[in-house]
């Protein structure tokens, strides 16, 4: 990043064909700034960059969200689990798979009573697909049963016509 003469910095990009872009930026709001006083809550950019971020439901990343902005400098909290539901708006059961994921997850630690927001590992952990447990989950799901039941409403043809 270089800073110009008149305080526009500027970013350097490559752009889809190869070549480097610059990209001025001035704060919007110049009145308005971040600065940071008091306690602070970080987020590596690995998080959104390498998978992190999208390895995660809406409920898994509102916990973890949650649990870096309340915790200390070591990552630690000690909230319980029925401030979390309340706080976040979450069922307890919701908040379980989450806690659990997140843990499965290595992006966080728990104790029973502690919470410690881990440094990311090196890789994203994909979390294995759900078991299919029934026909609905089965026909909404499992590409073979889709198939089937496609080629059973349209018929065995359609499929070789759509070749």
């Amino acid at each position: 990043m270089k800073t110009k003469r008149n305080g526009v910095k500027s970013l350097t990009s490559r752009s889809k064909c190869g070549l480097r872009a610059s990209i001025g930026k001035n704060p919007i709001e110049s009145c308005r700034i971040r600065k940071i006083t008091g306690s602070f809550a970080f987020i590596e950019h690995r998080f959104l960059r390498e998978g992190f971020w999208a390895s995660l439901n809406h409920h898994q990343l509102l916990l973890y969200l949650f649990l870096i902005i309340v915790s200390d400098r070591h990552g630690l909290s000690y909230y319980s689990y029925d401030k979390i539901c309340t706080l976040l708006g979450i069922l307890v059961d919701d908040y379980i798979l989450a806690r659990n994921t997140l843990i499965d997850q290595d992006l966080i630690a728990f104790d029973g009573n502690l919470f410690q927001v881990l440094s990311l590992p090196d890789k994203t952990v994909l979390p294995s697909p759900a078991a299919l447990n029934n026909r609905k989950e089965m026909e909404q799901h499992d590409p073979a049963t889709i198939h089937h039941l496609v080629t059973q409403s349209f018929g065995r043809n359609h499929d070789r016509n759509c070749q």
